[in-house]
C-alpha cells in the first residue's frame, strides 16, 4: 500500500496518467512495464482514498516568512468519524505520511525562494 501511495504522488506530481502512459509505449512501439504504470485514484484502498480526502480537508497552518508548517488536527476526530474509518491507526499514518511529505514540499520551495533572492541580490 505504502508503496502505491507514493507512487500514486510521484506520479500525480509529473501529471502523467495510466491512459498517457500507454499512449507513450504505443508511440515508441515498447510494451508497458507493469511497475511503471501510473497509479491512479481508483487503484488506491478505499482506507487510502478516505485518509487523502480527510488530510485535504483539514486545514493548513501557515506562517509567511516559514511555509506550510503541518494540518491543523483540532477536526480530525470528527472526520474520522464521519468518514467511518474502522483502522483509525491506519489512517493516522497515512495522514501524518501526507503531512511530512507536504511539509518538506514547503521546505523545499521556501529554500528555493530564499536562493533566487540570494542570486537577485
Amino acid at each position: 500500500m505504502w508503496s502505491r501511495l507514493k507512487k500514486f504522488f510521484d506520479v500525480a506530481d509529473q501529471k502523467i496518467t495510466a491512459d498517457k502512459y500507454f499512449e507513450i509505449c504505443e508511440q515508441l512501439g515498447q510494451e508497458p512495464d507493469p511497475e511503471r504504470i501510473p497509479v491512479e485514484w481508483a487503484d488506491l484502498p478505499e482506507l487510502t482514498r478516505d485518509s487523502i480526502n480527510i488530510f485535504n480537508t483539514l486545514g493548513d497552518r501557515i506562517v509567511a516568512d516559514i511555509g506550510y508548517l503541518g494540518k491543523d488536527y483540532s477536526n480530525l476526530g470528527n472526520l474520522l468519524d464521519a468518514y467511518k474509518i474502522e483502522d483509525v491507526a491506519l489512517a493516522l499514518d497515512i495522514i501524518f505520511w501526507l503531512d511530512s511529505r507536504a511539509i518538506k514540499q514547503s521546505q523545499d520551495h521556501m529554500k528555493r525562494e530564499r536562493e533566487k533572492l540570494k542570486r537577485k541580490k
